[in-house]
């Protein structure tokens, strides 16, 4: 064990201390809220130029329609399409050929270069409302708009589960959904990262020899489980490092101290039902996804990560480290499909079996456990999880042990085959 605990914090302080894993540790969540924070900040920067529109309306009835605003300036013309094209003085040309109640393809627009999509919008918006409001008028109701906009209600449904001692906690299948998501998404990035990391590292020992001045020291199993485990604490590492710039980035561009003591003074002094969204975080769980999304985090890569291990073992480099991959990116790669259609169904067959398979439930259970997942069902994943992940682990170890010390052989499953039946 000692020796295990000796190379765990070699692949740690190793890996830590280089200069890519500080960089890009600091860096991502930088991006990562530079990524969200720029769009929205681009957006709304408006070029503050206006536009001049050319309108020819063959009909004569849809001038109303088309209201300026500080963007957008709407001329009616009545000179030929060919005059107004050669102006050269406007953004776009529009023409309307035919009645648009009878026939709704009859507006074009034309422009020397491609026109923006809010340009599009607002035009469509603006003859669909006089449209409508002509029929309307059509039917000789007084009122009659104003009645249809009254009729219109949104619904706004609360979810509430209840528990077995009957207390009820306000939810958000949004919410949760989202989480889910999220955790999903992160054991997915970390198994691929950190499981390819490590078959990178087996292969790059065994290419340079190293191993053989390592494996006069410790036992392969020894040296395999330090490797797993150590390069595992770094990627709990850098994600708890990621969780706590995220949280202060967005923290701090947003005021978030201010806006949680406002929220909740809002909860305080208002009804539940006006602040959902709040609410379904104050009453989300985090605690049990927190313990949960840590098993799993754990136990999904160790569990890929003893594969992966073995495939480094058994090849002399990373090109014919391809032929074994595929097996094991498949389950992975259908894990994902699997929590995506998971989130939608969480308790159909498909969620159900997929959080069973222990090659598919860390990552699809992480969907469905914020949105509520029976005890038994839990455990009983747990349980196939670590027996599957102490199985392959000793499979891996068999493999492990003969090929880390083979060179220049083609290796194929017939060979992996006789390893593993090796004693």
């Amino acid at each position: 064990m000692n020796k295990i605990s000796i190379i765990i914090q070699r692949e740690y302080l190793t890996r830590i201390k280089k200069k890519s894993f500080i960089i890009m540790t600091l860096l991502t969540p930088v991006l990562l809220a530079a990524l969200i924070l720029i769009p929205v900040w681009l957006a709304g920067i408006k070029d503050g130029e206006i536009k001049n529109i050319a309108v020819i309306d063959h009909t004569g009835k849809y001038a109303p329609a088309f209201v300026s605003n500080e963007t957008y300036r709407f001329n009616i013309v009545s000179e030929p399409m060919s005059y107004v094209k050669a102006d050269g003085g406007y953004y776009a040309l529009i023409l309307i050929s035919d009645n648009l109640a009878n026939n709704p393809n009859a507006v074009s627009i034309y422009a020397e270069n491609q026109v923006g999509l809010e340009f599009k919008s607002y035009v469509t918006s603006l003859l669909t409302n006089f449209v409508e409001d002509e029929k309307l008028a059509q039917h000789n109701i007084p009122g009659l708009k104003e009645i249809i906009a009254a009729s219109k209600t949104t619904i706004n449904v609360r979810t509430i589960k209840w528990s077995d001692d009957g207390t009820e906690t306000e939810t958000s299948s949004e919410m949760a959904l989202i989480i889910g998501m999220i955790a999903a998404f992160l054991i997915y990035t970390f198994i691929l990262a950190y499981g390819a990391q490590l078959m990178r590292g087996v292969v790059e020992e065994k290419t340079n020899r190293i191993v053989e001045i390592i494996i006069s020291s410790v036992k392969p199993f020894e040296l395999m489980m330090g490797k797993i485990i150590g390069i595992a604490l770094v990627g709990l590492t850098q994600f708890m490092i990621w969780i706590i710039l995220v949280v202060s980035i967005f923290a701090f561009m947003g005021n978030g101290l201010h806006g949680i003591s406002e929220a909740q003074d809002i909860i305080a002094t208002s009804e539940p039902a006006a602040n959902p969204i709040i609410n379904a975080l104050l009453n989300c769980n985090f605690v049990e996804i927190g313990i949960f999304f840590l098993i799993y985090f754990l136990s999904g890569y160790l569990l890929y990560a003893s594969l992966f291990a073995a495939i480094g073992a058994a090849s002399d480099n990373e090109t014919d480290t391809q032929q074994f991959m595929i097996p094991v990116m498949i389950p992975v790669m259908f894990a994902l499909y699997a929590a995506i259609y998971s989130a939608t169904n969480p308790d159909g067959p498909l969620a159900f079996w997929a959080s069973m398979i222990p090659f598919t439930s860390p990552i699809v259970m992480l969907v469905r456990i914020p949105l509520g997942v029976p005890a038994w069902e839990l455990v009983l994943s747990v349980a196939i999880l670590i027996s599957s992940f102490i199985i392959c682990t000793w499979l891996a170890s068999k493999i492990y042990r003969t090929g880390i010390l083979m060179y220049g052989k083609k290796v194929n499953y017939k060979e992996i085959w006789k390893w593993i039946k090796y004693k």
